[in-house]
């Protein structure tokens, strides 16, 4: 998309509050490319725990986005400079309905090959500000939260180019030295929607490389683990929610201009390798339920693609229908739930409203999306607005677009840290902290007393 925005959900929602919300825009796209940041409400304290565990790790998502890999289509119409590449993004900004004091240009760069400017790839630039970052910090192992590989996943040649070329670009030149010097350190993987966009056998040879190379770690397309650094009390439950979303109908998502759902009985079209292929696949949810409940770890975290809310405006329909599947299994058994697929940083709360009942009331359930790693997104100022006064059991406690990232959460005891994290796009691969969160470990606690 050519749009772009970013938002910290502010505290109090005030007629004066706006004016600050467009004054510091507007001065801000005065100064470059940097995302305008509004206060968001203060972290939770939580009482320090006397557990031994201590533990950190990286969540990030979205990260296979690599100008060698692009469609011929995302180089057209050819864009010849850097003026010409914002005013093409401000136009569709303007056409969706957006404040063009909250435009914010996506960084490019020129493609000589086929003359053209394009979104530059902040892969590269977010795994050594991640590789720095964890120079300083805990970090015992990662989780990759799909599109690891953008557009198209694997495609065994079909592209004219070796998928074995593909892997080291995308995986292993920007990831493979993450946790040098620890054994045991993995990246535990997920697979995506763009990750299934060529074939079943290109999804699976993507698996495939996880699975026998190192650091990084999948045992089929969805799985347990306890990752060694957790001593058992930390358990990862990976879920493919394209397959699950696959196997069942999903609306497609429209917007009004002013951020509003449009009713529609259209369906999104998915791709029929992706459905589920067998018993295991169609029983995924169940499995995922019956997994979570019978776990004996203390900390118990579901990672995905798809989230359950997001602001950018594409995804509610996907995001509505997953509420219906995972939310009664995660809000009795869960901790977190980890995603991507809006190339965000965004912290949402849901309240489990969905699952309680008179007789049965559950704590609400955290959800970190990263799926910031390589291409910018916008939120939608519009529908952020219209999601915050439709849904109160989604509290959106953070929220920031137009930003290359990650996530890095400490966990101590029954309290996890959850901290987001920029790099800037002039590549340097610093780290800038953008926001912190406390949150209470809530498996033993799921329930309101």
């Amino acid at each position: 998309m050519w749009y772009n925005m970013s938002l910290k959900k502010p505290s109090t929602k005030s007629w004066a509050f706006s004016i600050i919300v467009s004054s510091l825009a507007l001065s801000l796209l005065a100064c470059g490319n940097d995302s305008p940041t509004l206060e968001t409400k203060a972290a939770k304290v939580v009482a320090p725990s006397d557990s031994v565990l201590n533990v950190g790790f990286i969540a990030f998502g979205d990260s296979g986005y690599h100008t060698d890999y692009l469609k011929e289509k995302q180089y057209k119409p050819q864009i010849p400079d850097r003026q010409a590449f914002i005013n093409g993004e401000l136009e569709e900004w303007l056409e969706d309905g957006g404040d063009p004091a909250k435009f914010i240009p996506s960084p490019s760069v020129f493609i000589p090959s086929v003359e053209s400017m394009v979104d530059a790839s902040g892969m590269y630039p977010v795994a050594s500000a991640m590789k720095s970052h964890c120079k300083k910090v805990d970090c015992q192992f990662s989780v990759m939260l799909g599109d690891n590989i953008y557009p198209d996943g694997a495609t065994l040649g079909v592209d004219g180019k070796d998928d074995s070329t593909r892997f080291a670009d995308i995986f292993t030149k920007p990831f493979g030295d993450m946790g040098q010097g620890n054994k045991d350190y993995r990246i535990y993987t997920a697979l995506g929607n763009h990750d299934w966009n060529t074939s079943r056998e290109g999804a699976m040879a993507q698996v495939d490389f996880m699975e026998t190379n190192k650091p990084f770690y999948m045992d089929g397309l969805f799985y347990t683990v306890k990752p060694p650094a957790g001593k058992g009390e930390i358990e990862i439950f990976v879920i493919d929610t394209e397959v699950i979303l696959a196997g069942t109908d999903v609306k497609d998502a429209k917007l009004n201009k002013d951020g509003s759902e449009v009713p529609t009985d259209e369906l999104d079209e998915m791709n029929p390798w992706s459905k589920p292929q067998n018993p295991e696949e169609k029983n995924m949810v169940a499995w995922l339920d019956d997994k979570l409940k019978n776990s004996t770890a203390k900390w118990k975290f579901v990672i995905a693609h798809h989230p359950i809310w997001s602001s950018g405006g594409s995804k509610f329909e996907q995001a509505r229908v997953l509420r219906k599947l995972l939310l009664p299994s995660m809000c009795r058994y869960a901790d977190m739930y980890f995603v991507g697929h809006e190339h965000s940083l965004e912290l949402h709360e849901d309240s489990c409203a969905s699952v309680s009942d008179e007789n049965q009331q559950y704590r609400p359930l955290l959800q970190v999306l990263s799926g910031a790693a390589a291409k910018q997104r916008p939120v939608n100022f519009n529908f952020k607005a219209f999601q915050d006064k439709t849904y109160p059991e989604n509290n959106a406690i953070f929220v920031k677009g137009m930003i290359w990232g990650f996530s890095h959460i400490q966990l101590e005891g029954d309290k996890a840290t959850i901290s987001m994290f920029s790099t800037p796009n002039n590549e340097t691969g610093e780290v800038v902290e953008e926001f912190s969160y406390e949150y209470q470990r809530r498996s033993h606690i799921a329930t309101v007393n």
